[in-house]
């Protein structure tokens, strides 16, 4: 299905894109190889094909969900201005 310079000038208006006249031919041949290659790809059949998730098939690694640090929550709220019950206590902002 080729692409007429309208079609370009109407896409660019739509995306709100500034086209040179001068490009506009550019963009056309641009465009026109796109659709060509969309339509070769929509006529591979893919059935028993599974989607992938990611085109690399592959597991990461991953470490050991284990503590490392110990609890300062006491430590860091010895030097805040305002605490109560655990909490962090600050000034209300919206009324």
């Amino acid at each position: 299905m080729p692409i007429s310079k309208d079609d370009v000038e109407r896409v660019a208006h739509l995306a709100r894109i500034g086209i040179d006249s001068t490009e506009i031919d550019t963009y056309t041949a641009d465009l026109d190889r796109i659709l060509n290659l969309v339509e070769q790809m929509n006529e591979i059949s893919t059935q028993g094909i599974e989607p992938l998730a990611h085109p690399q098939d592959m597991q990461l690694r991953l470490r050991a969900d284990t503590v490392t640090e110990s609890d300062q929550r006491a430590l860091f709220q010895s030097i805040a201005p305002q605490t109560d019950q655990g909490h962090y206590l600050v000034p209300k902002v919206i009324d």
